[in-house]
């Protein structure tokens, strides 16, 4: 990502769009992960490019029902393996939960390649690979109702970073608390959810550490318990819907809102 300078005003967007590209030609990310990323970025403009204060509560929630789930699972597709490996390694460290590839689209070789990428940023245990026979998720008929026994089959909580609606529905009807990442409030799975963290992935997976590693070390059982019950998915949701508002309200003030360069004036100024 050498060729895209620090200057540009869209500099870390095009990163993140870069890795996704080169996700696809590594066969980590699919066509359709590309239009997936796509949509959730537009809603990412919706938010100003910036973490809400909606979800770093949602975060708080989130991360300390990881804490205290008896079997946690983080199930990982190809675009949160293509963006953050690292930062998704280190939550599932901080937290105890354990790793699951899942896939819609089982192209010969992906399943590989995603567990090349994780075991380069660190992971030493992945489930979903196929090494033992699947269990399945009733109430699902794509690829994706495939889950491992040793994690989603018996997970309590799993954390689902970019997920499908429908099979956000079939894990909850299987009895999971579900937490979602999705920068799409009114998405099936956001709306489904036990808690929904309505933020960009790159900056939400690396913030969630920092919040777990906090926890961990400053909090009991009983004030985890306590961030969990206090949280309602409704309100949460509800508030990241009036945060977009005010702030497209504000723009809206305003019609122009960025800072716009004056022409050059070459009797003032040098030529550059």
């Amino acid at each position: 990502m050498d060729h895209i300078p620090s200057s540009h005003p869209r500099a870390e967007s095009l990163r993140v769009r870069q890795k996704i590209v080169e996700g696809m030609e590594a066969k980590v990310v699919t066509k359709a992960g590309l239009f997936a990323h796509g949509r959730g970025e537009a809603f990412d403009y919706l938010m100003g490019e910036k973490t809400l204060p909606s979800a770093v509560e949602a975060m708080e929630a989130a991360v300390a029902m990881l804490l205290v789930a008896t079997h946690p699972v983080i199930s990982i597709n190809g675009n949160a393996a293509a963006l953050v490996p690292e930062a998704i390694v280190q939550l599932g460290a901080a937290t105890g939960a354990k790793l699951e590839v899942n896939l819609f689209y089982r192209e010969p070789g992906r399943e590989a390649v995603i567990e090349r990428v994780l075991r380069a940023a660190g992971a030493t245990e992945i489930l979903g690979l196929g090494d033992i026979p699947a269990a399945t998720l009733s109430n699902l008929e794509s690829n994706r109702r495939i889950v491992d026994p040793r994690g989603i089959a018996i997970a309590d909580v799993v954390l689902v970073p970019l997920e499908d609606g429908d099979r956000t529905e079939a894990l909850r009807k299987a009895g999971k608390k579900i937490i979602a990442i999705d920068l799409n409030p009114m998405s099936r799975t956001a709306q489904c959810a036990h808690v929904t963290i309505c933020d960009n992935l790159t900056r939400c997976v690396p913030r969630m550490v920092e919040i777990a590693r906090s926890f961990k070390a400053g909090k009991n059982r009983t004030e985890l318990d306590a961030i969990i019950a206090r949280h309602d998915n409704a309100r949460v949701l509800s508030a990241t819907i009036k945060e977009i508002i005010a702030y497209l309200s504000k723009v809206a003030d305003k019609g122009v809102f960025l800072e716009i360069p004056a022409a050059r004036d070459p009797a003032r100024d040098p030529p550059p």
